[in-house]
């Protein structure tokens, strides 16, 4: 199987910059219907907020979203991937990272977004590797059968 992540990536992402109240942020996740924004300084990709973040960093601790800015929540350093990569390393990176989503840069420029359910969705094979991955033990066992 030699699929790159640039084949399966969503390319419209939809950004927000670092200033941007958290409240701000979870409306246009909600008016897009979805579960991370990519965090933009200029044209410089900085952190993703996602909603592990949102109800880590924000409802765990009982804190206003309207008082508090995305850059105060946003998980970073960046975890990101390149386009080139087979599709084998994005899911071990996710994995080994635990992360959902990975952006994907190339020469500092953001390209688009792997998220895990694209990985799942995109063809069935591919939650064969993620089975291997997540439990390996029990693939093992049904391998041998």
């Amino acid at each position: 199987m030699s699929i790159e992540a640039k084949e399966i990536m969503v390319s419209n992402v939809v950004t927000v910059s670092p200033d941007v109240s958290v409240k701000e942020a979870v409306d246009t996740m909600n008016r897009y219907g979805i579960g991370c924004l990519v965090v933009m300084e200029k044209k410089d990709v900085v952190g993703i907020v996602t909603e592990r973040d949102l109800l880590k960093r924000v409802l765990a601790k009982c804190t206003d979203p309207r008082n508090i800015s995305v850059q105060e929540i946003m998980s970073k350093p960046l975890i990101i991937g390149k386009p080139d990569m087979q599709i084998q390393e994005v899911i071990k990176l996710m994995f080994d990272r635990r992360i959902k989503k990975l952006p994907i840069t190339e020469k500092g420029k953001l390209l688009g977004l792997v998220t895990l359910t694209d990985l799942v969705s995109f063809q069935p094979q591919l939650i064969r590797v993620v089975k291997q991955l997540t439990h390996p033990h029990e693939w093992k066992k049904t391998k041998t059968k």
